[in-house]
């Protein structure tokens, strides 16, 4: 039997935790199954009020919508590029929004100064330009101390900072606050003078950085401006110098002043550093072909720094030289020798290369301008033996002649070099060694004939002129006195009336300084002197600035009338001085005031300096009195009603003519006997009736006449005769201002100005009968139909009807008999009143002279009212 084959069992089956599961490639795995689904589906909610823009409403936002404090915030980011941005932000944010500065101003002060010591230059100048254009701008006035405390402790730590140029720079930044704070330069004056002091003793450090080192140049040169433009004295330091004598009131006044000694000698320790900057920077330049730009910058502020520091210096050492008590409470005072300290300085002078362009040598010639103007202020105290003057004189003579020489368009610039050194010319002439002072006299008077009259620096020359011909010390009273001046001073002295027709009224200024300069001229020349003669001659060159009559006799009106009031009064008050004055200056006077245009106070003014001149024996009487008279008879007055408005806005000025009047006959009055002055006038008083004046130029003459004889019975029987026709004319158109209307008021202003019209003559006839008797008489005779018709006084139109002289001597005899004081006049002469009215009678039943009924019945009313108020019979 065979083997069986042993059973095989089946192994028990074994748990399987995970079942593999095969993929194709690419599908998506399914999920597991203890996969849980986190996804929460919802509906969206709108919350606008809690977005970002929603925060910032009503905030100011600069143009990529950033807040004032999220860029002051981003302004100390670490990179360069956001801290500029953030500039940009807020210079854009200040200009759309100023009120955010004015709210914030410290705020923005506070954050932003850190950047004046930023380690990039494009920060700082973006900060600096900031500041200059928008921030100091917008803030004026609110610029306080707190403002200026916040900024200046970070200039003082960038003034000391290690980096060159953020040293530099902390300069330009100093000069921007004094220029908009200036007090902040007195405030730390000690500080900010040691910080200069560092930065030129160590000159060399900063040449190569020459345009910082202008800023800090130019920063300088701010601050020492700021404290000329004080005075020089007292300027410096003041605001320290007042606490202090507020809180040590015990310390005495020289204590003061030896404070302010030694601050000025540490501004004379900045000169040695400032020299050899520029004697260093010098030999630079001759080591180049030619001077940059940057250079000559450099080197030109340099010498403005050294001229503001002698300046005030000297202006100081003047100061206690004048009071020896204040000097001797200095001991040191001899050990600052500026001289010594620009030793080095003069003996480079003139500085310059020879064969260069056109350019180098303006610049040339700028700097040796500048450094001349240095030694001006030392001028008293060169010796010719340690200081040879040759060479100085020389250039300055040579400035003079370039002026003179050069072509307009040139003189613009060299005027600007003149202008710092014409103050200087008195006492260097009075100085200067005998040989060069004829030399120096002729360039000084070549160079003001070739200037421009209306030029600013035309003062500088009328100051120059002024020491020279009025000499304040005694060595320019001896150079005034010299023999070789006369023939400049003269020159100067004929020139003036010749600026003063030029510049016409345009330059006021010029125009007073030239007629000030006259009226001390006039004041100070010795009687008989050359000088004094010279300036009598000048009544024929100012003829035109009054005014003048051209061939065919028109008047041209000169400059005096349309200048000021405070330039016309020195040249009014220059005719006193004149020993005898012209009869054409005379004209030219009288022309110029007749003038409608001209003040009448000044018209008023020029007659009393004439007749101040006539009381000092420099004017003759006939011409005072010829002058006076034809301001009354040939001035204009408005003919409308008195303080009526013209046409062109203006009002009437009989008022001023009133006023004149009234000082004239005052003046004329006091001239001597009154019954010799109106002999001298009847020729001038008949001469002007031919002409035919106006009715207030007569009434002016007849005032005159009044005043100077009071008691009429003087006047001859002829001077009777004349006047009395005159006067019949006159009154007949004073007349014609009476209305009409017989209920009219007497306070009206046509009858007004009838009264003031007839008042002069209601005085004549009150004290002369015969005078109002033969004036009655022409009445009667311009009523007389049989005999002729008389020509009134003026071409009115009211004379031309028979009617209206026949109202007009009816309201005139009206008018008399209501005035207490003609009547006893009137009654002298009731027979010539009877004629007149007899004769109004006869006109009204002529049948030549009323063609009317309504006629007839006008002059019946006017013959019924003169018989029923003279007492007459009434004849039917």
């Amino acid at each position: 039997m065979g083997k069986t084959k042993p059973s095989v069992s089946k192994k028990p089956k074994k748990g399987v935790d995970f079942k593999k599961i095969k993929h194709k490639i690419g599908r998506k795995l399914p999920p597991p199954k203890n996969f849980t689904n986190t996804i929460i589906k919802s509906k969206e909610l709108s919350v606008p009020e809690q977005t970002v823009a929603t925060e910032k409403t009503g905030l100011a936002i600069s143009k990529k919508g950033l807040t004032l404090k999220e860029l002051l915030q981003q302004t100390s980011h670490h990179s360069v590029k956001m801290r500029k941005d953030a500039l940009a932000g807020i210079q854009d944010l200040i200009s759309k929004h100023p009120s955010e500065l004015k709210l914030h101003k410290l705020v923005i002060i506070e954050k932003l100064k850190e950047r004046i010591c930023d380690n990039d230059k494009m920060i700082r100048e973006t900060f600096h330009q900031l500041l200059k254009t928008v921030i100091f701008p917008s803030l004026k006035e609110d610029i306080t101390g707190a403002v200026i405390s916040l900024l200046m402790p970070y200039v003082f730590n960038a003034m000391t900072h290690i980096a060159v140029d953020i040293r530099l720079m902390a300069f330009k930044y100093f000069e921007l606050i004094v220029s908009n704070y200036p007090s902040s330069f007195t405030m730390c004056t000690e500080q900010v003078l040691e910080n200069y002091t560092d930065i030129f003793k160590n000159y060399q450090i900063y040449l190569q950085e020459k345009s910082n080192l202008k800023n800090a140049l130019c920063g300088l040169v701010h601050c020492l401006s700021f404290l000329v433009s004080k005075g020089g004295e007292d300027g410096f330091n003041e605001l320290n110098i007042d606490e202090k004598r507020c809180l040590h009131n015990y310390t005495s006044d020289a204590h003061h002043d030896a404070v302010n000694f030694s601050d000025v000698k540490k501004f004379q320790d900045l000169v040695p550093g400032l020299v050899h900057c520029f004697q260093d920077s010098i030999l630079q330049i001759r080591l180049m072909s030619s001077i940059d730009s940057q250079s000559f910058d450099c080197l030109f502020h340099t010498l403005r720094c050294i001229n503001l520091l002698v300046k005030l210096s000297v202006e100081k050492m003047n100061k206690f030289h004048a009071r020896p008590a204040l000097l001797a409470s200095v001991p040191d005072v001899g050990q600052y020798d500026l001289l010594l300290l620009l030793k080095k300085l003069w003996d480079s002078f003139p500085i310059g290369q020879m064969n260069h362009s056109t350019t180098e040598e303006e610049r040339y010639f700028t700097l040796n301008v500048k450094i001349t103007e240095i030694f001006l202020h030392l001028i008293q105290w060169i010796n010719g033996s340690s200081f040879p003057t040759e060479k100085f004189l020389a250039f300055i003579e040579c400035l003079f002649g370039k002026f003179r020489c050069s072509s307009s368009s040139s003189k613009a610039t060299l005027e600007k070099h003149l202008c710092p050194i014409l103050p200087f010319i008195p006492p260097l002439i009075s100085q200067a060694p005998c040989n060069w002072r004829i030399p120096l006299l002729k360039a000084f008077s070549d160079a003001f004939m070739a200037s421009k009259v209306d030029s600013p620096i035309c003062l500088l020359y009328l100051g120059a002129i002024k020491e020279m011909l009025l000499p304040t010390t005694s060595s320019r009273m001896l150079l005034c006195n010299h023999p070789e001046m006369l023939r400049f001073q003269v020159d100067w002295l004929r020139e003036l009336p010749r600026i003063l027709c030029c510049i016409g009224d345009r330059h006021a200024n010029i125009s007073k300084a030239i007629l000030k300069l006259l009226l001390c001229i006039g004041q100070s020349c010795t009687l008989n002197s050359s000088l004094a003669l010279e300036y009598e001659h000048l009544q024929c060159l100012l003829t035109g600035f009054y005014s003048s009559r051209s061939f065919d006799d028109v008047v041209i009106y000169g400059p005096f009338i349309k200048l000021p009031i405070d330039c016309q009064e020195p040249a009014i008050c220059c005719l006193y001085y004149f020993q005898s004055l012209s009869v054409d200056l005379f004209e030219s006077l009288a022309s110029c005031c007749l003038n409608p245009d001209l003040n009448i106070l000044v018209v008023v003014r020029i007659a009393e300096v004439l007749y101040s001149s006539y009381r000092a024996g420099h004017v003759y009487i006939s011409h005072l009195i010829g002058f006076l008279f034809t301001l009354i008879a040939r001035f204009k007055v408005f003919p409308y009603m008195f303080c009526m408005e013209l046409k062109d806005g203006h009002f009437s000025n009989r008022g001023a003519f009133k006023f004149l009047t009234g000082y004239v006959c005052s003046c004329l009055s006091q001239i001597g006997d009154n019954s010799l002055v109106l002999s001298l006038l009847y020729n001038n008083i008949f001469n002007e009736i031919l002409q035919k004046p106006s009715l207030d130029n007569t009434h002016g003459m007849l005032k005159l006449i009044i005043t100077l004889d009071i008691r009429t019975s003087k006047l001859s029987d002829e001077s009777v005769s004349a006047l009395s026709k005159w006067l019949t004319g006159y009154i007949i158109d004073a007349a014609s201002y009476i209305p009409e209307e017989t209920d009219v008021d007497v306070q009206s202003d046509p009858f007004r100005i009838f009264k003031y019209y007839i008042r002069p003559c209601i005085m004549w006839f009150y004290r002369n009968s015969d005078l109002l008797f033969h004036v009655l008489e022409f009445f009667a005779l311009i009523l007389n139909e049989d005999k002729f018709s008389a020509q009134s006084h003026s071409d009115s139109t009211y004379s031309l009807e028979l009617s209206t002289k026949i109202r007009a001597v009816s309201s005139i005899l009206s008018f008399m008999h209501n005035e207490e004081r003609c009547h006893e006049s009137l009654s002298q002469n009731n027979a010539v009143i009877k004629l007149i009215v007899d004769n109004i009678g006869h006109l009204r039943d002529s049948t030549v002279s009323c063609t009317t009924l309504e006629e007839k019945h006008k002059l019946q009313i006017i013959y019924d009212r003169l018989n029923r108020r003279f007492g007459f019979p009434v004849l039917e």
